[in-house]
């Protein structure tokens, strides 16, 4: 399952902050959540995470991570060529 968080931070974020995200994102890899891309933002939201997991409750582990540094809202994702099957 695809799954967009966007991010909005509770603090300023530090080095040591970073590169624990960097290590809460590798980790989470080893339950099956893979970081597919993932960027900084100007504007309502300061980041943005795209991710790929087995299911809800794996992306959940995985956010769950960093609730004391960012708040987060996630959308399930769903590849256009799937949408169009479901159109046929």
């Amino acid at each position: 399952m695809l799954f967009i968080t966007l991010v909005k931070m509770r603090r300023y974020i530090t080095k040591d902050d970073m590169d624990r995200i960097k290590v809460g994102l590798k980790k989470s890899e080893k339950v099956g959540a893979k970081t597919l891309s993932m960027y900084f933002t100007l504007g309502r939201y300061d980041a943005v995470l795209v991710s790929d997991c087995p299911d809800e409750k794996t992306h959940m582990k995985m956010a769950m991570q960093f609730g004391d540094i960012a708040s987060s809202e996630t959308m399930v994702a769903i590849r256009v060529e799937e949408v169009e099957k479901l159109l046929e």
